[in-house]
C-alpha cells in the first residue's frame, strides 16, 4: 500500500453484521498514519480481537476493509454426574483401604500376642513375620501376579538405612509386645509425633508451628499418665515401645530425603524393604537366641497349646506383610494428613480390641491417659496441615 508523502489519511470505518454470518458484530476501527517525520509505521486501534483484511484498488482513492471477531468457541461443559460418581468411587475406595488396614492391624496384633505369650521369643518372631511376606512377593513377582520392580544399584544403597531403621522399630516393639499388653504398646507408640517433632527440630534444624508444639503437651502427659498407672508396667516393654517410635521416625526421614524420585513405590517398595531387612535381621536374631532356644520353646508351645500354635505363628506372620502392604498402598492414595488421622483411628481400634479380647484390667485414670495421648496425635496431625 503506497500513500503520498506528508499526508494523513484517518478512517473510521463502521462495520455492520453481514446476514450471511452471526459472528459478526458491529465494531469500530480507527486507522492512523502517521507523518513522514516520524518513523515509518502503521499503528493499528482495534477494541476486539479481529481478522482484518483490506485491499486497495490502484484507481481508487477509497479503502475498503472487512472484519470479523475471531471464533470463540464455548467450552464444554464439565459432565457433573460423572465427576461426582468419580468422587463417590474415590472415596470408597479410600474407605475400602482404611477398613482393610485396620483390620488386618488388629488381626496381626491379637495373633501376634497369642504366639508370643506361648512362645516368648520376639527376634525370630519378627523374622518370621519379614519372611513371610518377602516370600509372598517373591512368588507374585514370579507368576507375573505384580509386576516386577525396576531396581538397581543405587536405588538398594538409599533403601538401605531405611531398612535399618525399619528392621529397629519392628523388632523393638515385638520385644515391647512380649513384655506389656498390647493395649499399653500402642498406648506408648501413639508417642511417635513427638519423637518426629524433636527429632526433625534438634537434628535437622526444622521449624514448626507454635500449634505443633502445644499438641505435643496432651501427647507426653497422655502417655506418662498411662505409663504411671499401668499395672502390669514393665520396664522393657515401656523401653522397647519407645526405642520403635525413635527407629520409625528415622524410617519416615530417611525414606523422604533418599526415595524421592524412586519408581518404586507402594506394594513394591514395602515388599523391597521386607526383604532387606530380612537379610540384615536374620544374624541378629541367630545371635540373641539361637536356634536351641528356639526349638526347645517350639515343643513346649505345641504341647502347650497344641497343633493350632502352627496356625497362630503362619497368621501373624502373613498378616503383618498384608497390613503393611495395605498401607503403603493407602499412603499412594491419600495425603500424609489423610494417613495420620488413619493411623491414629487404627490404634485406638488396636487398643479397644485387645483390652477386650486378651480382658486387660484397665484403670480409669489409665484409660484417662490413652484417651489424652490419642487426641494430642489427633490434634498433632490437624496442626501439621
Amino acid at each position: 500500500m503506497v500513500l503520498p508523502a506528508k499526508q494523513i489519511f484517518s478512517a473510521k470505518i463502521g462495520l455492520f453484521q453481514r446476514n450471511s454470518s452471526p459472528l459478526l458484530k458491529r465494531s469500530h476501527v480507527s486507522l492512523s498514519f502517521p507523518s513522514t517525520e516520524l518513523p515509518k509505521r502503521t499503528v493499528l486501534a482495534v477494541s476486539k480481537p479481529l481478522h482484518l483484511s483490506s485491499s486497495l484498488r490502484a484507481k481508487s482513492p477509497v479503502l475498503r476493509c472487512e472484519a470479523y471477531e475471531a471464533d470463540r468457541s464455548e467450552p464444554q461443559p464439565i459432565d457433573a454426574a460423572a465427576e461426582a460418581k468419580s468422587e463417590a468411587a474415590k472415596k470408597l475406595k479410600i474407605g475400602i483401604y482404611f477398613a482393610t488396614w485396620w483390620a488386618l492391624n488388629v488381626v496381626f496384633n491379637i495373633y501376634n500376642k497369642k504366639v508370643l505369650n506361648a512362645y516368648p521369643y520376639p527376634w525370630l518372631t519378627s523374622t518370621l513375620s519379614l519372611a513371610a511376606g518377602s516370600l509372598m512377593m517373591l512368588i507374585s513377582w514370579a507368576v507375573g501376579i505384580v509386576e516386577t520392580p525396576k531396581t538397581d544399584f543405587d536405588f538398594w544403597k538409599t533403601l538401605l538405612p531405611v531398612a535399618v531403621a525399619h528392621t529397629i522399630g519392628h523388632v523393638a516393639a515385638t520385644v515391647s509386645m512380649s513384655k506389656v499388653a498390647v493395649s499399653f504398646t500402642h498406648i506408648i507408640k501413639s508417642g511417635e509425633p513427638a519423637f518426629s517433632v524433636l527429632v526433625s527440630r534438634f537434628l535437622l534444624g526444622e521449624t514448626f508451628p507454635t500449634s505443633v508444639y502445644l499438641s505435643l503437651i496432651p501427647i507426653i502427659g497422655g502417655c506418662a499418665l498411662s505409663a504411671l498407672t499401668e499395672l502390669n508396667f514393665n520396664m522393657t516393654g515401656f523401653m522397647g515401645a519407645m526405642i520403635s517410635n525413635l527407629a520409625f521416625v528415622f524410617r519416615n526421614i530417611f525414606s523422604k530425603k533418599g526415595m524421592k524420585g524412586k519408581s518404586v513405590s507402594g506394594m513394591n517398595y514395602y515388599a523391597c524393604l521386607s526383604i532387606l531387612s530380612l537379610l540384615i535381621l536374620t544374624p541378629f536374631a541367630i545371635a540373641v537366641e539361637g536356634p536351641q532356644m528356639w526349638v526347645d520353646g517350639w515343643h513346649k508351645a505345641l504341647s502347650d497349646i497344641g497343633p493350632q500354635f502352627v496356625w497362630w505363628v503362619a497368621a501373624q506372620s502373613v498378616f503383618y506383610h498384608l497390613y503393611n502392604q495395605v498401607s503403603y498402598m493407602s499412603l499412594d492414595q491419600i495425603s500424609p494428613l489423610t494417613f495420620s488421622v488413619g493411623n491414629t483411628m487404627k490404634r485406638i481400634s488396636v487398643i479397644v480390641s485387645s483390652i477386650i479380647i486378651f480382658r486387660t484390667p484397665v484403670q480409669p485414670v489409665n484409660a484417662l491417659g490413652a484417651a489424652i495421648a490419642i487426641l494430642g496425635t489427633f490434634l498433632y496431625s490437624q496442626a501439621k496441615l
